[in-house]
């Protein structure tokens, strides 16, 4: 059988109970628990031991010179003391039990009144208090632990549902805008399609072979318009789902822009020309010439199709340092002021362009291009003066 040993301290300034005390001690049955006092009379000393947990049980008296066992008590108790401490007074007065209780006493000992069964007693049953409470203390930090986990938990999935279920309700709603703009763009040209076809079948003599020339060229001209514009679905397709990879080769600046002015020249309305100031006759950089080509070519078919006919378009270039420096700037009917925050936003169609064909894709698809290739884009616009579009392009 294992001997348990109990320490006691007493705090109480009269030795005189000191020595009763003891002897009380020493009387109590050894079953197995040796039981131990000492004593201290000097506050600070009682308090540090106290705060070291150096006994298993403190019995403090209720008058300690100057200072009040009581406040005692009720301190060690605040300051986190998980040992027991027990009350002894030399008055059997049950108010001053019920403070004893109040302020944290295990217990309560009347001096002269108590043997050492009883006081064996007392202090096996404030040991197991104490221990209960301890545990009940530990049980609920960690309940508590328990109880912020799972709140943390329940956060994140309610933030991860709600995060869905907002996801859900942008796809319904680009479906429900994809689907409103896919019937109005479609519609135009399809329509043209279906009238050039029926009137071809008329046309079935040699002299009417101009007719029949001018409605080919519609429907080609048509086709074009719905090919461009599954081009902008495929390309933003695969930028989001990552698909989209950069391939740098080094290229001459100066000939894709050209390159690009001979391709668009058919879309210029009437007198519309595109300038183009460069740094040189060529200008060597490393990037993705198919990204590249992809941004310019929208950028400038905006510029086109927003700006009026008799304009001057103008494509400045420059290089500095590893940047590459593009500024393309027409004179057309500008963004309002309150729609700029929106502009490369998907399916963005400015107020003041419901009137031209668009899908709303086309700024949006060259910011992913922009981004994906390390660059940088930014613009100024005045509505009904035009739009200047800054781009910076870091060599790769």
């Amino acid at each position: 059988m294992i001997e348990q040993q109990i320490s006691i301290l007493l705090i109480d300034d009269d030795e005189e109970d000191y020595l009763i005390l003891r002897d009380v001690v020493e009387d109590i049955p050894f079953r197995g628990t040796r039981y131990t006092v000492e004593w201290t009379p000097d506050i600070k000393q009682a308090w540090e031991a106290v705060k070291s947990g150096s006994y298993d049980v403190y019995l403090v008296d209720y008058l300690l010179g100057v200072h009040d066992g009581l406040t005692f008590i009720r301190k060690a108790v605040e300051e986190g003391c998980t040992q027991p401490l027990i009350l002894l007074t030399g008055q059997n007065d049950p108010s001053i039990d019920e403070q004893a209780m109040l302020a944290g006493a295990a217990d309560y000992l009347v001096k002269g009144r108590f043997d050492a069964d009883q006081l064996e007693r007392a202090v096996r049953y404030s040991m197991q208090h104490a221990k209960n409470l301890y545990e009940i203390k530990l049980l609920n930090e960690y309940l508590e632990k328990r109880v912020e986990e799972r709140t943390r938990q329940l956060r994140e999935a309610y933030q991860q549902v709600k995060q869905a279920l907002e996801k859900e309700k942008e796809l319904n709603e680009l479906k429900s805008r994809f689907v409103a703009m896919a019937s109005h763009e479609f519609r135009t040209p399809l329509s043209a399609i279906l009238s050039s076809a029926s009137l071809i079948a008329r046309y079935d003599k040699t002299e009417q072979q101009p007719q029949r020339l001018k409605h080919v060229q519609r429907i080609q001209k048509s086709v074009q318009s719905l090919n461009a514009i599954l081009n902008e679905f495929l390309s933003l397709s695969k930028i989001e789902e990552g698909k989209e990879s950069v391939q740098p080769k080094s290229i001459d600046i100066v000939a894709l822009v050209a390159d690009l002015r001979e391709e668009l020249t058919p879309l210029c309305k009437e007198n519309q020309h595109i300038v183009c100031k460069m740094p040189g006759d060529t200008l060597a950089w490393t990037q993705d010439e198919r990204i590249l080509k992809n941004i310019l070519t929208n950028l400038l078919s905006n510029a086109l199709k927003y700006s009026e006919k008799d304009v001057e378009l103008q494509v400045q270039v420059d290089a500095a340092g590893e940047k590459l420096r593009i500024e393309v700037r027409d004179y057309g009917i500008g963004i309002p002021q309150e729609e700029q925050k929106y502009v490369f936003s998907r399916f963005f169609r400015a107020g003041n362009a419901s009137n031209v064909s668009g899908t709303g894709l086309g700024l949006h698809i060259v910011k992913k291009y922009v981004d994906l290739i390390g660059g940088d884009i930014a613009f100024q616009s005045r509505e009904n003066e035009g739009t200047v579009f800054y781009l910076t392009i870091p060599r790769l």
